[in-house]
């Protein structure tokens, strides 16, 4: 069951291991990435932020795809944690087992909007939210667990 479907291009790092897991009551995360799946070092440095009790798997877009939709993470409290809209839509395309995304941590980039604390959106990131909402899925901005929900 999937838990949290989440952007942070930051992946993972104290506020999810933390704060998320334990409030959605994770105890599987699965990371997708294409540019994670390709760094040896970085994968190392983010497997440090593992939460105890908590399973970590990395796998690119593509495998993430395809582990959801096989059932074999049916059995998981599962976050699945992206670094772009781009990433999110895609996966959100490919899987019908998402119902909700929260964008939460996304990095300074030239030409891109502030939508609350640490979000900030480009043209395309907005209209790729706006595929997502047609389709169903509910858009929420919130950085930190604590954090009131903000839906777009």
């Amino acid at each position: 069951m999937i838990k949290l479907f989440r952007v942070d291009f930051r992946l993972l790092h104290g506020q999810i291991a933390f704060g998320w897991a334990n409030m959605v009551g994770a105890d599987c995360i699965l990371l997708a990435s294409d540019s994670l799946i390709r760094d040896e070092v970085r994968k190392s440095v983010v497997k440090l932020s593992k939460p105890t009790g908590v399973k970590l798997v990395i796998k690119s877009l593509n495998d993430s795809v395809e582990a959801l939709n096989s059932g074999v993470t049916d059995k998981y409290k599962l976050m699945v944690i992206v670094e772009t809209v781009k990433d999110a839509a895609y996966l959100a395309e490919k899987c019908e087992c998402f119902k909700s995304l929260n964008i939460g941590n996304t990095p300074p980039i030239p030409n891109s909007e502030t939508i609350g604390y640490a979000v900030r959106l480009t043209k395309d990131d907005k209209l790729l939210i706006e595929n997502m909402k047609k389709k169903g899925l509910e858009v929420e901005v919130r950085h930190n667990s604590s954090d009131k929900k903000i839906v777009l």
